[in-house]
């Protein structure tokens, strides 16, 4: 069995551990491999063992692994995206995670107008306040919603956000419990064209306390396919 196939089954057991202890059913969280910096053949490998969902911090990369791979694989862009190169996910990525601004929204807009597409998105919030970090500021959500909301191609589908690097994942939980009710609060607005369908929360770290706080997406790179070589 190979470290790939291992790493695998550990994070689906643990999934299905934490869904279990949250009254949850294993389908209702969607397991992202995060596949940045990493190659094909990797990418293949996981393939082969049944994950479809993969998520890609650069659009370059992800236009170039798109166009290699299968076509029944579903792309997340879930970095930092920059208006210039939003060309290169419309119309190859199945939701864009990281708006987190309204001009980068008006320019997904703008470009899958070009195309007569809808784009599912998802609102990166920065909950704790971190000034590394995109994404809006939980207080400002509710009036950014209604400026998103009158863009026609692009879907808002929920929320998402990047927890702080902690030593004990336990202390991410407020983070993932907050993003959930301001989630349940945006709900309650019926604005139109927004949902509140997702949650992409957690990552390698700290995914069983996001799927304990209602994570419907999660987002596991280095638990799967080892450390990464920036340096490639």
């Amino acid at each position: 069995m190979s470290f790939i196939e291992e790493n695998l089954k550990h994070v689906e057991q643990k999934i299905r551990e934490a869904c279990l202890r949250c009254g949850r059913k294993r389908e209702d969280v969607t397991l992202i491999v995060v596949s940045k910096t990493k190659p094909v053949s990797m990418i293949q490998e996981v393939i082969s063992l049944g994950p479809r969902d993969f998520g890609e911090n650069k659009p370059q990369e992800l236009r170039d692994k798109y166009d290699v791979l299968p076509k029944d694989l579903r792309w997340h862009m879930i970095g930092n995206l920059q208006r210039n190169k939003v060309k290169y996910v419309v119309g190859r990525a199945v939701m864009i995670h990281s708006v987190g601004s309204f001009a980068l929204a008006a320019e997904i807009e703008k470009e899958c107008a070009k195309h007569s597409l809808v784009m599912p998105c998802l609102v990166e919030v920065n909950m704790a306040h971190e000034a590394s970090k995109g994404g809006i500021a939980p207080e400002e959500a509710r009036e950014f919603m209604e400026r998103v909301s009158t863009l026609k191609h692009l879907q808002v589908e929920g929320l998402m956000t990047v927890a702080p690097y902690v030593s004990d994942p336990e202390d991410n939980r407020d983070c993932f419990r907050s993003l959930r009710n301001l989630a349940v609060d945006i709900g309650k607005e019926n604005i139109d064209n927004i949902r509140m369908r997702h949650l992409s929360m957690g990552m390698t770290g700290d995914y069983e306390v996001a799927i304990e706080e209602g994570a419907t997406m999660i987002r596991v790179g280095t638990g799967i396919l080892g450390e990464r070589d920036y340096n490639i």
